[in-house]
């Protein structure tokens, strides 16, 4: 069993990172022994595509589970598809964050917890990540709005073509495709009918 965590600094007693495409660091950890590895992200400074790139990385590291305060939409499906569990919410420490996890208090999630361009730039929410996991997918107008950055970053006429991404087969790209075609039809229905409401007030 190995768990990434993502973080601020390089040992157990660093901040998890809010982040996880551009996270300074992965504490990948060793839940029994506690030993770990610390791996510095290379795509923090990354245009689109940094998500894609990070999750990639992760599986190669043979990491089973991802431990994060956010994950975006295009990292959530290349960490599933390479049967990694996401957990995101994390806040504290990376040691803080793993015991948490040994004693069952965090569970997986079941989506993206943020838009694809969370994160872009570089900076944190000073809050940590606990407010920010929670509060994008429970809020009405905040869930629309994380919908409908979802595909941008994977569509032919985006800055995504400017990354090239050789590790993602054609079979992967078009599925991640699909999945965010249906994701972003959800979400305009859902502001269609929001619209209606409206109007009708």
């Amino acid at each position: 069993m190995r768990i990434a965590v993502t973080s601020n600094g390089s040992d157990l007693n660093a901040q998890v990172d809010p982040r996880f495409g551009r996270c300074a660091y992965f504490i990948i950890v060793e839940p029994e022994s506690m030993q770990f590895e610390a791996v510095q992200n290379p795509n923090i400074q990354a245009g689109s595509g940094a998500g894609i790139a990070t999750a990639q990385m992760i599986a190669q590291k043979g990491a089973n589970t991802v431990i994060t305060g956010n994950v975006g939409p295009n990292a959530y499906q290349t960490l599933s598809s390479a049967g990694i569990q996401i957990i995101t919410g994390a806040s504290g420490t990376v040691k803080e964050a793993i015991e948490k996890y040994k004693r069952g208090e965090l569970q997986a999630t079941q989506g993206a917890s943020v838009g694809a361009h969370f994160g872009m730039g570089g900076s944190t929410y000073p809050g940590g990540g606990m407010g920010m996991g929670q509060g994008m997918g429970g809020g009405r107008g905040m869930g629309m709005g994380r919908g409908m950055g979802m595909g941008f970053p994977q569509t032919p006429f985006g800055p995504a073509q400017m990354d090239p991404q050789p590790q993602m087969s054609k079979e992967q790209e078009l599925s991640l495709l699909k999945r965010q075609a249906e994701e972003i039809e959800k979400q305009v229905n859902e502001i269609k009918k929001k619209i209606k409401e409206l109007e009708k007030e």
